[in-house]
C-alpha cells in the first residue's frame, strides 16, 4: 500500500522534472512585444508581429508628403503673392515670408511640449493638423475673394497699399498654418520613429533607413508643391493656388488617421521642461547648502525596475555636469524621497544632462537655417528675373525653381542609402557608414560651397547678363543643387543625432530643438537682412535694394560663406569634445545603441 501510495508522488516528481527543461526554453524564447514600452491602439504593450515596423510607417510617409506638399506650396509662392498682389516691397515681402517659416518651426517647441508631456504623438499630430487645415481654407479664401486684397496694378504703379483688415485677415491665416506646423513637425519623424524596437538588433538599423526615406518623402512633398501646384497657380489662379493644398492637407489626416490600427503608441511622461527647472532648483538648493558631491557621494534613485518618471527606462549616472549631480543627492536619510523640488533622481538629473549635452551641436548647425532660408527668398527673387522659358509655350514659374534642391535630395538619398553606405561601412565598420555627426559635417561644409557658387553666379548675371530675362535660370541649378546636397546631409543626421541622444520622455522635444534651428535661422535671416540694409545704404544704395541690378546681393552671399565657414570650424571642434550620455566621443554605434536598447538605457 505504502509503495501503491507513493507512485503518484513519484509520477508527479517525474513529470515536474520532465516540464522544468520545457518551461525553462520557453522562459528563454525571445518575446513578440516590444522593450522600448510602446502600446498598441488599445493600450496593450505593442507585439512586433501586428504593429510598427514598415508596415506602419507608409501611412505616416505618405501623411507627410501630403503635408509638407501643402506647407511648401504656400511657403514658395508667399514671396509672390505679397510684393503682387498684397503690393509689399521685395525685401518686406522676403523678410515676412522668412518670419512666418521662423514662427512656424520654432513653435514646435509648443508642439513637441504637449506631445511628450500630455497628449502623445499621434493625437498631437491629429489635433494640430486640424487647426492646419483651417488655416489653409482662410488662405484660400483671402486668395479666392477680391475684396480681401488691394485692387491690381500695372508695372507696380501707384500700387495701393493693402489695408490692416486684409493684411490681418491673410496674417491670421498663416498664424494658423504655423501653428499646425509646429504641432505637426516635431511629432512626425519621432512617432515614425517609434515603430522601431531600439531593443531589437534588426528594427534598429531599419530605423536608420526610416530617417532617409522620411527625409526623402519631405522633398517628394516639397517637388510636387513647387512643381505641380505652383504651375495650377499661376496658370488658374490663387484660388486652386491655395485650394489645392488645403484638400491635400487635409487627405494628409485621413491617411495618418487610417493606420491607427498598426502603429505603437509612447505614452506621455509628463513635463520634461517641469522636471529640467526641478533638477535645476534642487541641485542650486543643495549647492548653497554646502552640499559637495564626489565619486563616492550617495545619489537617490528609486529602487523599482522602472524609474520614476512614468514609461521611462533609468539612466545611469555620467561623469559630466556634476554640479547637477547635487540634485540627487541625499543630505538626509529622513527627508521625503517624493518631493522632486528638494530631491530628484538619477535618472531625472541625467535626462536634464542629455538635454544640455546637445545645445552646443544644435547652436553649430544654425548657421545652415540661415543659408538655407535664401532659397525661398532671394533665390526665388533672382529666378524672377532670368530667362525660365523651356520652349516657346511654356515658362518654369519662379515659384518652382527650388524644385532643383527637391531632385537633387530624391537622388542622392537612395545613392547614398544604396550605394554609398555599404561603401563608407567597409572603411568605418558601421552599419549607417557614418555617424550622425560625421554627416552632418559634411552637410555645413557643402554649404560653404552653395552660398560662393551663389555669390560667383550672381556676379556674373550682374557683369554679362544686365537686362532682366537674358541669363537663363539653369545658371542657378549649382547654388540650389549644393544647398539641397548639404541639407540632404545635415537634415538627416541632425534626426538620427538628436532621436538617439535623447530620453524616453524626451524625443519630441529632441526632435522640435533641431527644427526650431531652422526658425531661429530664418529669423536670424531677417535680422542680418535688416543688419546689412542699415549698414549698406539702405533699400535704395545699399546690397540689398528692390532692384537686385542696383543690388549687391553677391556681396550678401559672400557673407553667408564667411559665416559657414567659421562655423564649420566651431562645429568641428564641438563635434570632437561631444560626449554621447554614455560617455563615448562623438555619436554612438549601431551596435552600442542596440546593447542600449536592450538593457533599457544602460541600467543603474
Amino acid at each position: 500500500m505504502e509503495i501503491a501510495g507513493e507512485q503518484p508522488l513519484m509520477t508527479e516528481s517525474r513529470r515536474f522534472r520532465d516540464l522544468s527543461p520545457k518551461v525553462e526554453q520557453k522562459m528563454q524564447e525571445p518575446t513578440t512585444l516590444v522593450t522600448n514600452r510602446c502600446v498598441d491602439f488599445r493600450g496593450r504593450i505593442a507585439d512586433k508581429i501586428n504593429t510598427g515596423g514598415w508596415k506602419a510607417t507608409p501611412f505616416i510617409i505618405v501623411s507627410e508628403v501630403a503635408e509638407r506638399l501643402a506647407f511648401y506650396a504656400v511657403a514658395v509662392n508667399m514671396v509672390t503673392y505679397l510684393y503682387l498682389e498684397m503690393h509689399q516691397s521685395l525685401p518686406d515681402a522676403a523678410t515676412h515670408v522668412t518670419d512666418w517659416i521662423g514662427a512656424a518651426f520654432v513653435l514646435t517647441i509648443l508642439g513637441a511640449f504637449l506631445a511628450d508631456a500630455y497628449l502623445g504623438r499621434f493625437k498631437t499630430i491629429i489635433i494640430f493638423s486640424c487647426i492646419y487645415v483651417v488655416g489653409m481654407t482662410l488662405l484660400t479664401i483671402a486668395g479666392s475673394v477680391d475684396s480681401l486684397r488691394p485692387p491690381p496694378c500695372i508695372n507696380r504703379i501707384n500700387c495701393i497699399p493693402a489695408t490692416n483688415k486684409q493684411t490681418s485677415f491673410l496674417y491670421g491665416a498663416l498664424a494658423l498654418i504655423a501653428l499646425g506646423t509646429g504641432g505637426i513637425k516635431p511629432c512626425v519623424s519621432s512617432f515614425g520613429a517609434d515603430q522601431f524596437d531600439d531593443g531589437d538588433e534588426k528594427e534598429v538599423h531599419k530605423k536608420y533607413s526610416f530617417f532617409n526615406w522620411f527625409f526623402f518623402a519631405i522633398n517628394m512633398g516639397v517637388l510636387i508643391g513647387i512643381t505641380v501646384l505652383v504651375y495650377i497657380q499661376t496658370k488658374k489662379g490663387w484660388s486652386w493656388g491655395f485650394g489645392i493644398p488645403t484638400v491635400s492637407m487635409l487627405s494628409s489626416i485621413i491617411i495618418l488617421a487610417a493606420g491607427y490600427r498598426s502603429y505603437r503608441y509612447q505614452k506621455p511622461m509628463g513635463s520634461a521642461f517641469t522636471r529640467f527647472i526641478q533638477v535645476g532648483v534642487a541641485s542650486a538648493r543643495n549647492h548653497f547648502g554646502g552640499v559637495r558631491v564626489s565619486r563616492d557621494t550617495d545619489l537617490y534613485e528609486v529602487k523599482t525596475k522602472e524609474s520614476a518618471i512614468f514609461g521611462a527606462r533609468k539612466l545611469s549616472r555620467t561623469a559630466q555636469y556634476r554640479f547637477l549631480d547635487k540634485a540627487a543627492a541625499i543630505t538626509d536619510p529622513e527627508v521625503a524621497t517624493s518631493n522632486r523640488w528638494r530631491l530628484c533622481t538619477v535618472t531625472q538629473v541625467e535626462e536634464f544632462k542629455c538635454f544640455i549635452r546637445v545645445l552646443p551641436i544644435w547652436a553649430t548647425t544654425i548657421a545652415l537655417a540661415l543659408s538655407f532660408s535664401q532659397i525661398s527668398t532671394f533665390f526665388v527673387s533672382q529666378a524672377i528675373i532670368t530667362d525660365r522659358k523651356l520652349s516657346s509655350s511654356f515658362v518654369i514659374p519662379a515659384g518652382s525653381v527650388p524644385v532643383f534642391a527637391a531632385i537633387n535630395a530624391l537622388i542622392l538619398v537612395p545613392l547614398y542609402e544604396g550605394w554609398m553606405v555599404p561603401i563608407l561601412r567597409k572603411y568605418t565598420g558601421q552599419r549607417r557608414g557614418i555617424s550622425s555627426l560625421q554627416r552632418m559635417g559634411v552637410g555645413l561644409f557643402i554649404s560653404i560651397f552653395a552660398m560662393m557658387s551663389a555669390a560667383l553666379v550672381e556676379k556674373k548675371r550682374k557683369d554679362e547678363y544686365p537686362k532682366p530675362f537674358t541669363m537663363s535660370v539653369f545658371w542657378l541649378v549649382p547654388q540650389f543643387f549644393l544647398i539641397g546636397s548639404a541639407e540632404v546631409f545635415t537634415y538627416v543626421g541632425q534626426l538620427e543625432f538628436f532621436y538617439d541622444e535623447s530620453t524616453d520622455g524626451t524625443r519630441s522635444i529632441s526632435s522640435a530643438l533641431f527644427l526650431s534651428e531652422i526658425g531661429i535661422g530664418s529669423w536670424l535671416s531677417t535680422a542680418l537682412v535688416k543688419i546689412v540694409e542699415k549698414t549698406t545704404g539702405g533699400q535704395k544704395k545699399g546690397w540689398l535694394t528692390n532692384n537686385l541690378n542696383t543690388s549687391k546681393l553677391d556681396y550678401f552671399y559672400w557673407l553667408l560663406a564667411g559665416i559657414n565657414t567659421i562655423n564649420f570650424f566651431v562645429y568641428l571642434i564641438v563635434a570632437w569634445r561631444y560626449k554621447s550620455r554614455d560617455g563615448i566621443g562623438g555619436s554612438v554605434t549601431d551596435e552600442e545603441l542596440v546593447v542600449k536598447g536592450t538593457k533599457g538605457e544602460i541600467n543603474t
